[in-house]
This record gives structure tokens, C-alpha cells and sequence, in this order.
């Protein structure tokens, strides 16, 4: 179990119970936590510490928080486990992903419906071959929000998370990285 200070803030996020919504979403960038705020009725900064930001507001009457995660699965380990801390209950990753396939375009939405776990971090959480798959319910509203709002570029399928934004994506890098013995 992970510690909070005397008062309940969490040590990373630096949030505490009702500082956040029970729905959030979970962009990287700290950045894009302003951008998707923007987009709501109302919006207040709940904190910011690391890498961590966080916003708490009303979107069409809804409470809604997003809170930004940084990059990695380390990170994101750390934003879920101290956000379900303090009351969260359903997370919504929202941010830029690759895609193999050559229909899917730059600016297409990708849902996830499950993925291919090959970050090593939720290994520390269950066993390698436990299939990580999404919510139904929230993989169904976020299909059923793309038809009413009328895009038509959106995916649905199986994704994969790396720990390495690099040789873990098969991108290539000018480095050159040798053993010494």
C-alpha cells in the first residue's frame, strides 16, 4: 500500500479524496490536460507536482477530472493506483498512439478494446498471460459518442503497450548501444 501525508494527499499526484472526479481522463502530456479542459463547462486546477497535473471541473453537468500521466507505463502505474486512492473509478487514457495498419491515419481515433501487455509494468500486477481488456461499457460509450457526433475515422481493436517509446515500438535510433565486458 502506498502512503499519503497526514492530511490524504497522495505523494505523486498531490490530490486527496474529492479533489477528483470518479471519471477521468488520462492524457500524458500535462500540456493537453489544459486543452481537453477548455473543452468543458467549468474547470478549476486541482494541482500540479512532477509530472502530474490535474484539473477538476463539469463537462455538460457531468463531473469530470483529467490528470496528466507523464510518459511510461511506470507512470501511468503511479497516476491510476494513487487516483483510485482518492475515489476514482473509471479511466479513460486519451493521448497520440502508433498504428501498424495502413488504413488507420494520423488524427483517426483508436479504441482500444484490449491490449497486448508488453510494458512489464502490470506485470507487477498480474500475471503475463492475463489478457488486460477494456471496460465494456466505456468501450461502448466511446463508440457510441463517435456515431452521434458523426466521425467516421475511428478504429476499434487490439492494441499493444511497450515500456519503450523507441526500440519497444520498433522506431529507429541513431544510437549505439554495445556491452562492455
Amino acid at each position: 500500500m502506498h502512503r499519503a501525508s497526514a492530511n490524504g494527499e497522495q505523494y505523486h499526484i498531490a490530490c486527496r479524496k474529492g479533489d477528483l472526479a470518479e471519471y477521468l481522463l488520462v492524457p500524458g502530456d500535462p500540456e493537453r490536460v489544459d486543452k481537453i479542459a477548455k473543452l468543458w463547462d467549468s474547470a478549476k486546477k486541482v494541482s500540479e507536482h512532477r509530472e502530474f497535473r490535474s484539473l477538476t471541473g463539469k463537462y455538460k453537468g457531468i463531473p469530470v477530472s483529467a490528470l496528466s500521466s507523464g510518459i511510461g507505463p511506470a507512470c501511468m502505474s503511479i497516476a491510476v493506483n494513487e487516483a483510485a486512492s482518492v475515489g476514482v473509478h473509471t479511466f479513460i487514457r486519451v493521448g497520440s498512439t502508433a498504428a501498424i495498419q495502413e488504413n488507420i491515419e494520423c488524427g483517426d481515433l483508436v479504441f482500444s478494446s484490449a491490449a497486448v501487455r508488453l510494458d512489464c509494468t502490470s506485470n507487477c500486477y498480474i500475471m503475463p498471460e492475463y489478457p488486460a481488456v477494456a471496460s465494456f461499457e466505456v468501450l461502448q460509450a466511446l463508440i457510441e459518442a463517435a456515431e452521434c457526433l458523426g466521425i467516421k475515422n475511428y478504429h476499434v481493436g487490439i492494441t499493444a503497450t511497450t515500456a519503450d517509446f523507441y526500440a519497444g515500438q520498433s522506431r529507429h535510433t541513431t544510437a549505439s548501444y554495445q556491452s562492455s565486458t
